[in-house]
């Protein structure tokens, strides 16, 4: 796989006139920043999601049954495999219920799963063959994921049906608490640079897979579905560019089970979608400690609106996989609240620790409504889980410019803001503007090694900080 390392802009920014926390800013940062704002338009003039020719290839012309126990699977791929030969259009998922196992998609195929159609995927790990993916930032060969691509142009996965992942019928969870041995081998193998054709997991192991990845892929498409039951991360695109999720549900339950998970992707919209996870919302990525830095991909230019969490962790969360870097991140209009079976965490939480490296930066968060926060409004970590074995040399990360402005925020079982970086690497130029937070149980910020935290137009229980 061919990728190409990035360098990092370092970013200005600091504001006249206000409280500064945590010391000044470092030269490079003194000079006013331009409004961050005013990039929007042009990223999102980029994102434009694919289209398809009219032809329409119906899975049940290729021996598909939606009886709900006939297993689908060559159905699907030769359905697939007729759309994308004939240059294009839709695969057609119709009323029923369709058992099947791995569904990889294809180049100019846009998957259609029609009102009151189900896609249920099956819980026997044997339908699921070894893939190129990653798992939790380290590339390797595992699991499919339920629908899977790889190196596809113009793919799309659209609605308004039902994709069943049927995760808590399965075996997935098991694997919850039997993964350890793999997942500390996938570690250690990633810092032995063994090639990612040698890191081979699958069958007899404990990796489990996600719902949706779409890797290598450009002009990505995903609207209008309802998916349930995930095994692992919902919508992950990897390495792609040119993405839109749109008007999706979320409803997942149990661990590890994140909404959608952009990884070294750029140009990522998301927008109207509904998450209520047993993980993160939304979670930003970019690879994991020394594999990460390998492929040296970052997550860029990524605008995300006008979208409801109902979930735990955070609404937004940046990492902890983010070695390969994340900057110009927009996140706006969007509401936060407790859900039927959770509270939110966080509603913005940026998580690393000193083995990822990297940079995070601009990081823009405006117009946000949150209720019921269970810890943190606001926390930026660079102290995230470093427990169990250690792996490769100690890389400190660097995060900076992250806004957070027009807040409102009412419960929150702990801290507004906490800022908690390393004495090797402070957190810098913070700013919080005309945000509102009530009933805190703790009033005071929590600021530790973070430099230039501005406060401007802020109350917590009333009070002006």
């Amino acid at each position: 796989m061919e990728t190409t390392r990035r360098d990092f802009l370092k970013v200005a920014g600091t504001t006249a006139g206000v409280t500064i926390l945590g010391g000044s800013l470092p030269a490079a940062a003194e000079a006013p920043d331009a409004a961050p704002w005013d990039q929007v338009p042009q990223i999102l003039a980029r994102i434009v999601p694919p289209t398809f020719p009219p032809a329409r290839f119906d899975i049940t012309a290729y021996g598909a049954k939606g009886d709900g126990k006939t297993k689908n699977t060559e159905a699907f791929k030769k359905a697939i495999e007729a759309c994308n030969a004939a240059g294009g259009g839709h695969v057609v998922v119709p009323k029923g219920t369709f058992l099947t196992g791995a569904v990889t998609l294809l180049s100019n195929v846009n998957l259609v799963v029609s009102q009151d159609a189900t896609i249920r995927f099956s819980t026997d790990p044997r339908d699921y063959p070894l893939v190129y993916t990653r798992w939790q930032g380290i590339e390797c060969m595992n699991f499919s994921s339920f629908i899977y691509a790889r190196k596809a142009e113009n793919v799309a996965i659209t609605g308004p049906g039902l994709i069943d992942g049927q995760g808590p019928s399965g075996p997935w969870f098991d694997y919850d608490g039997k993964r350890q041995p793999d997942w500390e081998r996938l570690q250690k193998l990633a810092v032995d640079n063994v090639p990612v054709a040698d890191r081979k997991f699958g069958m007899g192991h404990y990796l489990k897979p996600n719902m949706i990845t779409l890797y290598e892929c450009r002009n990505v498409l995903v609207e209008g579905v309802r998916l349930r039951n995930s095994a692992m991360w919902n919508v992950h695109p990897v390495l792609c560019t040119n993405v839109t999720v749109r008007d999706v549900f979320v409803h997942s339950r149990g661990g590890m089970v994140d909404g959608c998970d952009p990884e070294s992707s750029q140009y990522v919209h998301i927008t109207g979608c509904r998450f209520d996870c047993g993980d993160d919302g939304i979670a930003i990525k970019a690879g994991r400690d020394a594999d990460g830095r390998r492929v040296g991909v970052p997550s860029e230019n990524i605008v995300i609106e006008n979208c409801s969490f109902e979930g735990r962790w955070g609404a937004l969360t940046v990492g902890s996989e983010m070695s390969g870097g994340v900057r110009n991140v927009f996140f706006q209009d969007c509401t936060v609240k407790k859900g039927s079976s959770y509270k939110p965490f966080h509603v913005l939480y940026v998580k690393t620790n000193k083995r990822r490296g990297g940079t995070v930066e601009n990081i823009h968060a405006r117009r946000i409504r949150a209720t019921d926060v269970d810890r943190e409004a606001i926390m930026v970590t660079l102290n995230y889980s470093l427990t169990g074995p250690g792996f490769g040399p100690i890389v400190n990360p660097r995060v900076q410019n992250i806004t957070a402005e027009g807040f409102t925020v009412t419960g929150v079982q702990k801290t507004a803001v906490t800022l908690d970086g390393l004495a090797e690497s402070h957190i810098r130029g913070v700013t919080v503007s005309d945000s509102t937070f009530t009933n805190v149980t703790t009033a005071k910020p929590s600021i530790k090694n973070a430099d230039g935290t501005t406060f401007t137009d802020v109350t917590i229980n009333g009070k002006k900080v």
